[in-house]
């Protein structure tokens, strides 16, 4: 019994250390949050590129839509002229119908991945400059953590850092 109670004050003395290491551990260890996405859609540098790659795919999209409407115009004159034509001229213009679809296909695809390319190569580089402004402003500040603030469920206001984030972000 006396043992029993000897290794219980041992263990609680232990207990007692390691919770004011902890305590000590947790007093320097700083968190923050910022929310990405709030800096991102408010950035008039992120809409400007946002206007300047829309500008470079204007007349390729205006193309298209152009194409989209000359199909469709085709096939609405076919369905009208369709029971009146003979099966050779059916024939050939349903195949030109075909061709044409296809041709447009291809151009809505080359479209998009070269659009998705250039989205990816923008963003990437605007990525790279937040986490540098982000690292940058953790170490001046000694945050041992920055979390997105979309991850996180709760954090006291003081510990949100997105207005300095964003004011450095908008001002390169």
């Amino acid at each position: 019994m006396k043992i029993m109670k000897k290794f219980g004050i041992i263990v609680g003395a232990a207990l007692l250390v390691l919770g004011a290491e902890a305590a000590q551990a947790a007093d320097s260890f700083k968190i923050a949050v910022v929310n990405v996405q709030q800096v991102l859609q408010q950035s008039p540098r992120v809409a400007q590129l946002s206007k300047k790659l829309e500008g470079e795919f204007k007349n390729r999209q205006s193309k298209i839509n152009d194409e989209q409407k000359s199909l469709q115009d085709e096939l609405d004159k076919f369905k009208k002229e369709s029971p009146t034509m003979s099966q050779k001229d059916r024939d050939a213009t349903t195949k030109k119908i075909a061709a044409d679809r296809s041709d447009l296909v291809k151009q809505v695809v080359a479209y998009q991945t070269d659009l998705q390319k250039e989205q990816n190569k923008i963003m990437q580089g605007i990525l790279a400059d937040l986490n540098g402004i982000v690292a940058t402003m953790a170490k001046a500040n000694s945050y041992s953590l920055v979390l997105d603030s979309q991850a996180v469920i709760f954090a006291a206001d003081g510990n949100d850092i997105t207005k300095d984030v964003a004011k450095q972000f908008n001002s390169k």
